[in-house]
């Protein structure tokens, strides 16, 4: 759950905010902002008083311009009580959760409280909300006593993934008679996160820096020869064995070789984003079907024990500089999945033509396995893409057919795209082809097959 902030409006004399500092505006503007909220009910008494008042001048009607009086001082008086009631009133907002899949359904928690010594009066409440999360929520809430509290609450969906603003929340009173009505936003609003849907993926053996699926982990040595060693003192119960006597020597005192240090097996996720790699818009488009296996990809390989790292075809990698690059497991671990599904939320179609900058990145070192979803590629980024598979200890692609996706579910797998398959196979890939109303649980499971050359009913292999 996410809490919103904490703010407060006096409808009388202007609003404030959570730390007590007031805003003057309404002071300056006088009563012309009252008159401004004459509804239209207030506006006709007041047009109706002149009118009468006019007449009876002119007729010299007496009686006539009492009621022209009446009828004109009404709407002026509630609106001058109105403008000069001074009880205040707080606000909050709570998300749950604040984080969504698309589809998937929030619910914001509104409180209001009045903070004031004097009860209030007839209370409308109204939530901005974009249009995409559904129409905005309009709450009336009857008097409310000094101290009192009232909460209410609404949902929000949204098919589309994104970062929606929620607010600035708008209060509006008016007077018993209905001839005024006076309006203040709070300052204050707060941001829901529509994440990619996450589909839950089986479980098959995958293997990439490490050898074995389990915990996704793997022994590496802790010292690369004995001038890159990095001792520590010794401890009651140390094998002599691994005294390190060079170091010894220097401090004086005995210092062991440091153990053997469990490393957790690595997994890049790359996301190719360029707008030329993909056709058409919307939740149903190849693009948003790759964003969405992706952040599935991510999600099974952080739970399965894999450090993971998301990069698109820019070179733009989550987690990025200030760690290791990837998100281990632990509260940091947490705090970099939600960041990655934070990016996946508002990633865009790229610019780029080629995916070079990808492979700049992975050529830096040993990725593990490596998981990329592909879009339409030619015959130069198809060979980019095959010199990936060169610094991964495994490699297993998507590839999205955007010829067959145009002609709907049911199609044949494209000549195009069947080329780019052979290519990325013969470079020593796990390539599948992603034709539309196919589920990634099924392209996750032949790809492991192919692999494996196993048949459905065969057991599992694993991912090198």
């Amino acid at each position: 759950m996410a809490a919103g902030g904490y703010y407060a409006a006096d409808p009388g004399g202007g609003f404030t905010d959570g730390d007590g500092a007031t805003d003057d505006k309404g002071d300056k503007s006088g009563l012309r902002t009252a008159l401004a909220g004459l509804t239209t009910r207030g506006r006709s008494f007041l047009a109706a008083g002149v009118a009468a008042a006019v007449c009876a001048y002119v007729l010299g009607q007496s009686d006539l311009l009492r009621v022209g009086l009446l009828l004109a001082v009404l709407p002026l008086v509630c609106a001058g009580v109105l403008y000069r009631t001074r009880y205040r009133v707080a606000g909050s907002r709570r998300l749950s959760p604040a984080r969504v899949p698309a589809s998937s359904e929030a619910r914001v928690h509104l409180r209001m409280d009045n903070i004031s010594r004097l009860p209030t009066g007839l209370l409308m409440l109204q939530d901005r909300v974009p249009y995409v999360l559904g129409p905005r929520p309009r709450f009336v809430l009857d008097r409310v006593e000094a101290g009192g509290r009232r909460e209410v609450s609404y949902r929000v969906r949204s098919d589309l993934r994104g970062r929606y603003p929620l607010g600035p929340l708008q209060l509006r009173l008016t007077d018993p008679f209905g001839m005024c009505e006076l309006t203040r936003s709070f300052s204050t609003y707060d941001t829901l996160t529509v994440i990619p849907r996450v589909e839950p993926l089986p479980a098959v053996r995958l293997s990439g820096e490490a050898k074995g699926y389990g915990d996704g982990r793997h022994r590496s040595l802790a010292l690369a020869g004995e001038d890159d060693v990095i001792p520590r003192g010794y401890r009651h119960g140390d094998d002599l064995r691994r005294v390190h006597w060079r170091s010894t020597a220097r401090y004086g005192e005995l210092m062991v070789r440091r153990e053997e240090q469990p490393q957790r097996a690595r997994c890049t996720v790359l996301l190719d984003t360029r707008g030329v790699a993909f056709q058409g818009a919307g939740p149903d488009s190849p693009f948003e079907w790759a964003v969405s296996g992706t952040a599935s990809a991510l999600v099974h390989m952080l739970e399965r024990g894999f450090s993971v790292r998301l990069l698109t075809d820019t070179g733009t990698a989550v987690p990025g500089e200030g760690t290791d690059g990837f998100a281990g497991a632990s509260q940091e671990s947490a705090d970099a999945a939600g960041l990655m599904m934070d990016t996946l939320a508002v990633v865009d179609h790229s610019d780029n033509y080629t995916l070079s900058s990808a492979y700049d990145v992975l050529r830096g070192g040993n990725e593990g396995l490596l998981i990329a979803f592909f879009g339409d590629m030619d015959e130069e980024q198809a060979s980019v893409a095959a010199k990936m598979r060169q610094r991964s200890g495994g490699a297993v692609a998507f590839l999205l057919d955007s010829e067959s996706w145009a002609l709907g579910p049911g199609a044949p797998v494209s000549q195009r795209c069947a080329e780019r398959l052979r290519l990325l196979q013969e470079a020593g890939w796990s390539a599948v082809a992603v034709s539309p109303g196919t589920s990634l649980v099924e392209l996750w499971r032949q790809a492991d097959r192919d692999r494996t050359g196993t048949h459905p009913s065969s057991s599992a292999g694993g991912w090198s």
